[in-house]
């Protein structure tokens, strides 16, 4: 919804003769953000709790909506709380998360109007559309690590952090890469389906023992394990080899400290990708698939296959496009003692001989599912309510002190160009507002700032309308968030010139 910056048009709007309009107004009036010298609402890690000792001058920042069809059926917006949408079956648990007190939580498919109004975004597969996000959407989450399924790089340019869950679901890829380890070890997967076929003819029990040398296989133990990225996934599958007793070699040029400092010593890190396939009985991969130049579609191709021995193991539970299937084919059908192990469809392999293709259940367990959800949650409840950013693919890490008493906090998402944050502190001096702390990060083409703006020098009460609007419509900005306590509301967007609130 675009709303004209005269506020005589605005008003004009409102007060139309249409009832859904005087509906949609009568709500509205009661998220006027009126805050009169009274305890201010402050957020704690996990809830949202009354602090006697933060006050906040009286403060007026009264937000009035736009054309009731733009927010679809307004019986739907709750004044007052943060509407959330999901998409997928989300897990409860996780959800549970949410105050019921300040949250409404709505699922796709309740209705296609059921979250018009959607203030942040929880999924976990489905291929998110822009048409699918409305103008108040203020984050996306989605319960995993990837987020290919979300067009992030267009969500960056409307100011939209995205964010995901590393490590949620680290342990249950991990048990199905250790399982691949034992299906690649020995033809497990054929014994089954021999031993079915010799139960359908009746001659499974005088069999058993004369056909078992059909499927013999090796033991891990004192095998060479080559991990192939050393995030999560990739360290707590190295320590998990180790202690079955296998010998490790690892490659990841951007290893972290955090991920470093989970290894197991007896790992031999390697220089190249080549280097650390070079004598490997298996390799798991466990690095995001990115598309383009520099990326890594197609990096296990034919140049590092070459490397393998000739009995190598592959397993990828991290994206089926990190390998170039005819380069493996060529490979396996050269040697026989050759194995892919996956999780991914593949149009040329799924009937190899020496492939086994499962379908994707890498982070298909219910533990980690309640773990996705619940860190998606939680990330989200905490940009809501205090703007922090952590677990974000797109926009900065970013953490302030609580907001002192007697203060309301001020977000502001602009374009990574010079002069902007001049402009905004500029605006706030405008205004003779103090600027008691701020912090400002960028991340490639996206900056994102956090004030905490005082309030006890202004006795009377304090419009934040006119600086919001001020700075929402300066040049390089893309939204603005004020945050004191009431959920919902403050939230004002320049869409093309336009100002949105």
């Amino acid at each position: 919804m675009f709303l004209p910056s005269s506020r005589q048009a605005m008003h004009s709007t409102m007060t139309s003769s249409s009832s859904p309009v005087r509906l949609l107004r009568n709500q509205l009036l009661q998220l006027k953000m009126t805050i009169n010298l009274r305890p201010a609402v402050v957020v704690n890690q996990h809830q949202i709790t009354r602090n006697s000792t933060s006050t906040t001058g009286g403060i007026d920042v009264e937000h009035g909506r736009g054309q009731w069809k733009t927010y679809g059926n307004v019986s739907s917006y709750k004044p007052g709380k943060f509407q959330i949408k999901t998409f997928n079956k989300i897990s409860p648990i996780g959800l549970s998360r949410f105050s019921q007190e300040y949250y409404d939580v709505v699922a796709e498919g309740d209705g296609d109007q059921a979250a018009a109004n959607a203030h942040a975004i929880i999924l976990r597969s489905h291929k998110l559309q822009e048409h699918e996000i409305p103008h108040t959407t203020r984050a996306i989450a989605r319960c995993g690590a990837g987020t290919n399924n979300i067009p992030v790089a267009r969500m960056t340019e409307l100011g939209i952090p995205v964010f995901n869950t590393p490590g949620a679901n680290a342990n249950a890829v991990m048990e199905l890469v250790i399982c691949g380890l034992l299906l690649g070890s020995r033809r497990i997967i054929d014994g089954v389906n021999h031993m079915k076929k010799l139960g359908e003819q009746g001659v499974a029990r005088e069999r058993v023992e004369k056909d078992k040398a059909m499927f013999g296989g090796r033991e891990i133990r004192g095998k060479t394990l080559a991990v192939i990225g050393l995030g999560h996934i990739g360290s707590i599958t190295a320590r998990t080899a180790s202690e079955l007793g296998m010998e490790l070699k690892g490659y990841d040029p951007g290893l972290s400290v955090q991920s470093a400092l989970k290894l197991p010593r007896s790992l031999h890190l390697e220089d190249s990708l080549a280097a650390a396939v070079t004598g490997a009985d298996y390799i798991s991969i466990n690095i995001p698939y990115i598309k383009g130049e520099g990326g890594t579609h197609g990096i296990i191709g034919s140049q590092i296959i070459e490397h393998f021995k000739k009995d190598a193991v592959l397993l990828n539970f991290a994206r089926g496009e990190l390998v170039d299937s005819n380069a493996l084919k060529e490979f396996m059908d050269k040697n026989d003692g050759a194995r892919y192990i996956s999780d991914f469809p593949d149009d040329l392999l799924w009937d190899h001989k020496n492939t086994i293709i499962l379908p994707h259940l890498g982070a298909s367990t219910e533990e980690a599912e309640d773990a996705a959800a619940s860190m998606a949650v939680d990330t989200i409840r905490d940009f809501l309510e205090t703007g922090t950013i952590r677990n974000s693919v797109n926009f900065p890490a970013t953490s302030m002190a609580d907001r002192p008493g007697g203060t309301v906090r001020f977000t502001v998402v602009n374009k990574n160009v010079p002069g902007v944050l001049a402009k905004i502190t500029d605006a706030f001096a405008h205004e003779d507002l103090n600027i008691v702390q701020q912090i400002n990060q960028s991340r490639g083409d996206i900056a994102y700032n956090v004030l905490d703006i005082d309030t006890t020098a202004h006795e009377d009460v304090l419009s934040f309308k006119t600086v919001q609007e001020r700075i929402t419509m300066l040049d390089g900005v893309l939204s603005s968030r004020i945050i004191y306590g009431l959920p919902g509301t403050g939230y004002a967007r320049n869409l093309e010139g336009e100002y949105f609130v």
